[in-house]
């Protein structure tokens, strides 16, 4: 879950959006809005037409609180209650495209959060299995994806350093909250000729890296560039 230096939210703000958030009817109030969105998400780079296709189609709006509904296609994080946040649209639309998601693939996704990830993600691939430490946050994000409809999404409360041994091999694993070192669980996890999309690093030295695992097993990783994403807990902490 994306978040810059400057923002932060409080934590143990309760947030229910499946309950909170109705769907909209045969108008969508923020069509125009998303739209915006995803035309400043193409002018900053991005290009693959599925990445754009899928954000444009996936409403962030109700995977938010109602007080912060009208705020939900500005390009910036904003806070989902226990130190979490929801991504910024531009950083969800990069980590997607450097995913490279396919119909066939099924998906780790390390930190549901909101399940606005996940929601984009299931637009692309066959299955997203998805694992949230925070109790709370796993229960609205499965309640709001079912919601909305999103029915090959598997939510999971637990320990992401885990990940989720009974589904491996994955094609695909994307992390959304920063552990200071990727995980060997994750890497061991990570099918041949799979890619890992990961913030990397402590608070105020994270990098985005994108890892490649090759079809003998070696791993070539690559920078993409400086990002700032809340720490990656270990259950227990």
């Amino acid at each position: 879950m994306y978040v810059p230096a400057n923002v932060r939210c409080t934590a143990g703000v309760m947030f229910l959006v499946a309950i909170a958030a109705p769907l909209t009817g045969g108008s969508d109030p923020f069509a125009l809005q998303r739209e915006q969105m995803v035309r400043q998400i193409e002018d900053r780079g991005i290009r693959s037409p599925n990445t754009l296709r899928v954000m444009r189609a996936t409403p962030r709006h109700l995977f938010l609180p109602p007080d912060l509904q009208a705020r939900a296609y500005e390009d910036r994080p904003l806070p989902i209650g226990f130190d979490a946040t929801i991504s910024q649209p531009y950083i969800v639309a990069l980590m997607t495209e450097l995913l490279e998601p396919a119909k066939q693939h099924r998906v780790l996704e390390i930190g549901t959060g909101s399940g606005y990830q996940a929601a984009v993600l299931a637009q692309l691939v066959d299955h997203v299995f998805t694992i949230e430490i925070v109790p709370a946050l796993a229960q609205s994000a499965q309640l709001t994806l079912r919601r909305l409809g999103y029915s090959n999404v598997t939510v999971r409360q637990g320990d992401g350093y885990r990940g989720w041994p009974a589904e491996a091999p994955f094609p695909r694993i994307i992390l959304t909250a920063s552990p200071p070192e990727i995980p060997q669980t994750l890497i061991d996890q990570l099918a041949h000729g799979g890619r890992l999309v990961a913030p990397v690093g402590r608070l105020g030295s994270q990098e985005l890296v994108l890892i490649e695992k090759m079809a003998n097993g070696t791993l070539r990783r690559r920078s993409v560039g400086p990002v700032a994403f809340v720490p990656m807990k270990p259950g227990g902490r």
